[in-house]
């Protein structure tokens, strides 16, 4: 029998559907944090999705069923050997349904709970295992977890949230929610009573990385043009136009045709306490001379969950300051999992702050070159990967395009690149100084006259002036997203009002 052929292109739309099914969700990636007896499984999902947690014993093992997901990650960078984590592998059940199994190093009950997207992640499966009763039921997929290490990350996520959108909202128009400000000790501390100190005025620091370099030409153009020393003389003009800006001081990673490793050009940055870092490249294109313009890139939100993941397993970093310049924040006396958490937020606030400073230097690229990309982009790129630092990648133009080949290794050309890199980054930090910094002084010196401004004066001290404000310490703490309770002289705060 001959079948219509209208009956044989439906059979055959219909099998195309079914090969070419999107899994529901994705497994991205799996984070681990352990503490006094205690691990936690970060689980982040692409979208949410059916899970079934349980224990087995002889020998012990965390099972994990994922309904309708795939794996799309190297779970075993999860393992750093420490707490209750031995191994880790997966496997595919019912075609479609992924099974993660954590093999442990002894019997734990497990606590597995959702969390939804919120402070810079999507949806994740959190997992706390402890040692202890082993026949403790298991809570249910969704339950929110009552045991003090939850409480505790549970708070610093909220608290961390509430800042890091405060910071986004006030350096950048990306920010459009507002949050509340969590509760904040009215009590004073030693910190809190002592005099303001004379304010640094200090410059910003900018590290400049000219890409590539040695033995790494990095692109190479129709007529023979080596990136790495295009970029060296963008990367020198640009070091020039930051130190003649006031509150300003620029370093290069090198200054010569020298090879230097990713990871090393971070931690000169490091070193020199930058603010902020700016890696300058050159583009190529694979096989077409056609693209052409300039691109921004700032850490993708994927790259600081990894990086995070290699800091934490990594034991020289432990005592590393978070916090940039001003970094007062020591990771050598917490514990694991605050570690871990205290790590998250630093990684999230620098790719904000990234994104806010790529968007100022992308306007100002504009008017030098035209754009690749019309919005700052997001990669992996290791030499972005610093948790403390607001970094960016800069495509000056691209090498294998014959005309911008020619521009590229004009001394007008590099000059008009460096200056529109240099006044995107500045434009930023006038918006948002340090505030230690030369440019946050200046800032203040009109301000203070206000009935809800109030100039800090030699002498002063926190909790006295919110005495003398007849405001909480609190209150006054919160309105100036103070992170810590020292003074500056000459510093202004908002007073809290009715």
């Amino acid at each position: 029998m001959k079948l219509p052929a209208a009956f044989l292109l439906s059979i055959l739309t219909l099998l195309v559907l079914c090969g070419t099914t999107v899994r529901a969700a994705q497994l991205e990636d799996m984070r681990q944090w352990s503490d006094d007896g205690t691990t936690r499984l970060v689980f982040d999902l692409s979208s949410d999705t059916d899970t079934e947690v349980f224990t087995l014993d002889d020998p012990a093992r965390l099972v994990i069923d994922f309904s309708d997901t795939s794996l799309n990650a190297r779970l075993e960078s999860a393992v750093t050997g420490s707490g209750l984590v031995r191994d880790v592998r997966s496997g595919v059940r019912n075609g479609r349904d992924l099974r993660i199994v954590v093999d442990l190093t002894q019997r734990a009950s497990a606590n597995a709970f959702e969390l939804p997207p919120g402070g810079g992640h999507g949806h994740r499966m959190v997992v706390d295992l402890t040692t202890g009763d082993p026949d403790r039921p298991t809570a249910a997929a969704g339950g929110q977890g009552t045991d003090p290490i939850n409480q505790l990350i549970q708070q610093q996520e909220q608290a961390a949230r509430d800042r890091i959108a405060a910071r986004a909202e006030s350096a950048s128009d990306r920010a459009s929610s507002s949050v509340t400000a969590p509760p904040v000790s009215n009590q004073p501390t030693t910190e809190s009573r002592q005099a303001a100190r004379p304010h640094p005025r200090r410059d910003i620091i900018v590290v400049i990385d000219p890409g590539h370099g040695g033995k790494d030409p990095g692109a190479i153009g129709p007529d023979g043009t080596r990136e790495k020393n295009v970029v060296l003389a963008i990367g020198k003009r640009l070091k020039r136009q930051i130190d003649a800006m006031s509150g300003f001081t620029a370093y290069l990673t090198r200054d010569n045709d020298t090879f230097i490793p990713l990871r090393e050009r971070t931690r000169i940055a490091r070193r020199h306490h930058a603010d902020f870092f700016v890696s300058v490249h050159a583009d190529a294109s694979g096989g077409s001379a056609t693209p052409r313009g300039s691109s921004v890139y700032a850490l993708s939100q994927h790259g600081a969950t990894s990086e995070q993941a290699r800091w934490l397993a990594r034991t020289e970093n432990r005592a590393d300051l978070i916090g940039g310049v001003d970094g007062d924040l020591s990771l050598e006396n917490k514990d694991q999992v605050l570690r871990g958490v205290l790590l998250d937020l630093s990684m999230t606030a620098t790719v904000n702050d990234s994104l806010a400073a790529g968007t100022d230097v992308l306007s100002h690229m504009g008017q030098a070159n035209r754009l690749f990309h019309s919005n700052v982009e997001q990669a992996g790129f290791v030499v972005l990967k610093s948790p403390d630092i607001p970094s960016l990648l800069v495509e000056t133009g691209f090498l294998t395009n014959p005309t911008e080949e020619r521009l590229l290794n004009t001394s007008s050309h590099q000059q008009q690149l460096a200056e529109a890199i240099a006044s995107g980054i500045a434009q930023h930090f006038r918006r948002s100084p340090p505030p230690d910094s030369l440019l946050a002084w200046q800032r203040d010196q009109g301000r203070g006259g206000g009935s809800d401004e109030y100039r800090v004066q030699p002498g002063d001290t926190l909790s006295g002036i919110a005495a003398s404000q007849g405001v909480s310490l609190a209150a006054l703490r919160r309105i100036n997203d103070l992170q810590t309770d020292v003074l500056r002289l000459g510093q202004v705060l908002t007073i809290p009002q009715g």
